[in-house]
């Protein structure tokens, strides 16, 4: 992925217009059920777990050499570390990021919005890059995709 070339269609891009909508819901539909020091705790945990998640998967795109961006062709099939637990680390970290943010906002539609962000993810990059992986790494991803929980 050449980010001149698909900017803004990028995950950050989609990210950060999330959490701009959030914010804009919670201005206008704050919501006095997610009020309190304890939710606002709970949404900066769950946004720093989200943040950690995106630095582990990131340091292991780097000790196996192989490219993060979206559209680029990878080299390697990762299957170490946080790509155990879920095929999507980065993308599960953004959208725990979201609903972290959208309980620090205090605003049901804030976090519903972030709930809205795996499936945008989804539809926009996720189904070409597991297409992508099966038609390089062929049954080796056939088992890995098979294996480990998408989200």
């Amino acid at each position: 992925m050449s980010v001149r070339r698909d900017f803004p269609d990028i995950p950050p891009v989609w990210w950060a217009a999330t959490a701009l909508l959030q914010l804009g819901a919670s201005l206008l539909w704050p919501s006095a059920i997610l009020s309190g020091p304890a939710v606002a705790t709970a949404g900066i945990l769950i946004g720093v777990a989200g943040l950690a998640l995106i630095g582990w998967a990131a340091l292991w795109f780097l000790r196996r050499r192989t490219t993060i961006e979206p559209r680029d062709t990878p080299t390697t099939l990762i299957v170490e570390g946080p790509f155990r637990l879920n095929r999507n680390p980065i993308y599960t970290g953004l959208a725990a990021m979201l609903v972290g943010w959208g309980l620090w906002l205090g605003s049901l539609p804030a976090l519903a919005l972030a709930l809205i962000f795996p499936l945008v993810i989804t539809r926009r990059f996720i189904r070409e890059e597991e297409a992508t992986l099966r038609r390089i790494f062929g049954a080796e991803a056939d088992h890995y995709i098979a294996a480990t929980r998408r989200w």
